[in-house]
């Protein structure tokens, strides 16, 4: 089982190590929101379906107004708790129809790192940025490493990288991989005002 530490919380992160659908849901929730509250929200919704293991069929089957509710808490989830939970059911769907429910089945048979980039870029809500996180954070964290997964992950599969949150081990790579985005922030916001 994975050591993680990305939600900076023992309980949260055991969850992320020993489940792969939280760390997928994880990875899907950690958009305009701070990356160790996102990774933190499966445990906060384990926790509030009264679960010890997300279940990918019990999420996409669950009546859409009471997984709302759920996402909603207080606290929330996310900042965005209904459209969140709308991805949430779809992305438990899609793995419900394809991978019998089970989340390691996206990369338990892949034969590279092309097809699973593939893969996790099919999930609703995974855009190619995303996808390629992901990807890097099974390889570097998860022990999930085809031929190719590198290059597929592109800059963030790269060894020693502070990009993302795949390179999140502790307190201090946190604060490397937050300042390494605000600094892309703003080089970005300094070339669009140019």
């Amino acid at each position: 089982m994975p050591q993680i530490r990305i939600a900076q919380d023992p309980a949260a992160d055991d969850l992320l190590g020993r489940d792969p659908l939280a760390l997928v849901l994880g990875m899907l929730l950690d958009q305009q929101f701070p990356m160790e509250r996102a990774f933190a929200g499966p445990a906060l919704l384990a926790q509030r379906l009264g679960v010890q293991t997300l279940s990918a069929q019990a999420i996409a089957d669950a009546d859409p107004a009471a997984l709302k509710e759920a996402f909603t808490g207080p606290p929330a989830v996310h900042r965005y708790p209904g459209s969140m939970a709308e991805r949430a059911q779809a992305v438990c769907r899609l793995l419900v129809e394809r991978y019998d429910g089970r989340a390691e089945q996206l990369w338990a048979d892949v034969p590279d790192g092309t097809t699973l980039l593939r893969r996790v870029g099919e999930l609703p809500g995974f855009g190619a940025q995303k996808a390629k996180i992901l990807v890097a954070l099974l390889g570097k964290q998860y022990g999930v490493t085809p031929s190719g997964w590198r290059e597929a992950a592109g800059d963030y599969g790269t060894d020693g990288a502070r990009r993302s949150v795949a390179d999140v081990v502790d307190p201090t790579s946190l604060a490397e991989v937050r300042a390494f985005k605000q600094q892309a922030k703003a080089a970005a916001k300094a070339s669009s005002s140019s």
